[in-house]
């Protein structure tokens, strides 16, 4: 595993380092709201939970479709709607 430093150093690919450091804060989101969505013990809640996960995984999927496609047009999109 690697370290947050080591994570944003990374240089593989040209991915700006906001987007690194946008999708990890995504994926710590998204695990937090895997463990609130497993505790929740009322149905209509738990949905709302899951539409706001499904909502970080579409950002996290469109910021990576945006990266390696090289569309500075969507990544900038997908950035500020995140």
């Amino acid at each position: 595993m690697l370290s947050f430093a080591e994570y944003t150093a990374l240089n593989e690919g040209t991915h700006p380092a906001w987007v690194k450091v946008t999708v990890g804060a995504m994926v710590l989101k998204v695990r937090n709201l895997s463990t609130r969505i497993e505790r929740e013990p009322d149905p209509m809640k738990q949905n709302r939970l899951i539409a706001q996960q499904n909502k970080l995984l579409a950002y996290m999927g469109g910021s990576g479709v945006a990266v390696s496609a090289g569309d500075k047009q969507l990544l900038a999109r997908v950035g500020k709607s995140a």
